[in-house]
């Protein structure tokens, strides 16, 4: 029998009192009121409601050993993105690696594989597949239906998936930026029960108002939580915190402990607040994870005060997994996955002749993956970028086959010399580029598929790179190697000029083609908005 002492906080019957937990067997055996208690402070350990893994760039089990610092004993994790690059072996590969870790990682099954008919992706995720993972005791919920018009217009394929989460009995996520009215109350009616992309206070009322729990996400290229922290006042039963995508930099700083910190000591209630992160998603995804109850697994953790949510210790199935300042488990990777079928291109296959009439740019955005579109003209010959009025070029390569790299045209990221690309390019995770000139931009792409995946900056005959050989997204290094080289790559792509404070992440959303408004696929430009391709020249 295990003892620990400290003021526990109950965030049911939402008390504070000293006491004496009692564990057995990885449960809670009893809990004993005392009279006083050590200076310490016990409560359930967090959990983060809706989260990529594969966007910490680092393999479960090295995100496990970095999130137990900051408390985190549970995620709910959508295996979106490796599902995009090898189909179910990549969601079975974060299955397998997360058992090798004490962390409780609960994985749904990706909804949207590919996220649009109009990209080219590593695999496909039919209906049949998605009812056999719902299958699995494994997959807890339908994850994230970013298909939101494939649900308002009826797509046969779309509505099967929904039908087989229903029979399963398990939740749907949802991904529904900006969707209001009509649109959205039918998307809401086709059993779809949480929202994790508000960036608006009355968009996410609208949604609470039909049902829908509010995920208030706070990552590293979107940040909600100041636009929708008033929630937690109006409405606490239907919000969760969830960080979507958390870059290895941030992830080594900070994790929903911070964000807890932040929100009491802005004057949050103390039990609302650790509810968003605790009891809510736990009784919205049945998740078994522990709440401090007499029964319950011995998932906690203990804290010097709750408004700095200093960590001192992580408890899991009653074990201590973080104490001392460290981690107290070890953690050996797999055998990496991998889809990587392209060959290197050439300064030809990026150049774009002008046929005398205004082109669309795209415009980026600071903290944002929504963008605008925007109208350019050129009277050269042969069209280059800009970089005088912030107009650089813009390319996506087909990784999974040869074919002719798609170009385009950008603005907002504020690049005066050199390109850097990514293989982490949401959601199908293609190649994509952004450079002031053609011959960078063919290194740093060349770059990428020599080492079948990862980041790379060019300026010259200069090459600076991070491999990640785990689907071309995640490495097999721990968080400290992966978040330095990360942080060296994005501190270069500043130098040259590059005002984004996350440069790597925001390009990365650039060629997401479910969020508003223009985009770039591998087959070119997109027009979110009417989810139409759209040409280059007007």
């Amino acid at each position: 029998m295990k003892k620990i002492s400290g003021n526990i906080i109950d965030v049911h019957k939402k008390n504070i009192f000293p006491a004496e937990i009692f564990i057995r067997d990885g449960k809670i055996h009893s809990i004993e009121k005392r009279e006083n208690a050590a200076g310490v402070f016990i409560l359930p350990g967090l959990i983060d409601a809706h989260i990529h893994i594969e966007s910490s760039m680092l393999t479960p089990g090295s995100f496990a050993r970095e999130a137990v610092r900051h408390g985190t004993v549970a995620t709910v994790s959508d295996p979106h993105e490796i599902a995009n690059v090898t189909g179910i072996a990549g969601v079975e590969f974060m299955i397998e690696d997360a058992r090798k870790v004490p962390v409780k990682f609960f994985f749904g099954a990706p909804s949207c594989v590919p996220a649009t008919s109009f990209e080219t992706s590593g695999a496909s995720l039919s209906p049949e597949d998605i009812k056999t993972l719902l299958r699995r005791d494994d997959i807890l919920y339908l994850s994230e239906m970013m298909n939101f018009p494939g649900v308002i217009y009826n797509d046969s394929d779309v509505l099967e998936k929904l039908k087989a989460a229903a029979l399963s009995g398990k939740p749907v996520d949802g991904h529904a930026p900006g969707l209001t009215g009509a649109d959205l109350q039918k998307y809401v009616e086709a059993g779809i029960s949480t929202d994790h992309e508000c960036s608006d206070l009355n968009e996410a009322l609208e949604k609470i108002k039909l049902g829908m729990k509010i995920l208030i996400r706070e990552g590293s290229a979107a940040r909600n939580l100041n636009a929708l922290k008033p929630l937690l006042r109006s409405h606490p039963q239907m919000v969760m915190l969830c960080s979507d995508d958390l870059h290895p930099e941030m992830l080594r700083d900070r994790h929903l402990n911070k964000l807890v910190s932040q929100l009491i000591r802005e004057g949050y209630d103390l039990f609302d607040v650790l509810r968003a992160v605790t009891l809510n998603p736990v009784s919205h995804y049945s998740l078994p994870v522990g709440l401090l109850r007499k029964g319950d697994y011995a998932d906690f953790i203990i804290v010097d005060n709750p408004e700095s949510m200093n960590i001192i210790e992580t408890w899991i199935d009653g074990h201590p997994v973080f104490t001392d300042g460290e981690a107290k488990f070890s953690y050996n990777h797999g055998e990496p996955v991998n889809n990587f079928n392209c060959s290197f291109i050439s300064t030809g296959d990026i150049l774009i002749k002008n046929q005398l009439k205004s082109l669309r740019v795209i415009e980026a955005m600071e903290g944002e993956l929504l963008t605008g579109e925007l109208f350019w003209n050129s009277k050269d010959e042969v069209i280059h970028p800009d970089i005088s009025q912030d107009i650089l070029k813009i390319v996506v390569k087909d990784r999974y086959k040869d074919s002719k790299p798609a170009t385009g045209f950008i603005k907002g990221f504020g690049l005066k010399q050199g390109a850097f690309a990514s293989s982490v390019a949401h959601d199908s995770h293609n190649i994509v580029a952004i450079g002031t000139n053609d011959a960078d931009i063919v290194n740093a792409v060349n770059a990428i598929t020599q080492m079948r995946g990862g980041l790379a900056v060019s300026f010259g005959n200069k090459l600076n790179t991070l491999k990640l050989d785990v689907g071309g997204i995640m490495s097999t290094d721990e968080c400290n190697t992966v978040a330095d080289r990360y942080q060296q790559l994005s501190g270069l792509v500043r130098s040259f000029g590059c005002t984004m404070k996350a440069p790597f992440m925001t390009l990365s959303f650039m060629s997401l083609l479910v969020i508003p408004s223009l985009k770039i696929g591998d087959r070119g430009l997109f027009d979110v908005t009417r989810f139409t391709p759209v040409s280059l020249f007007l």
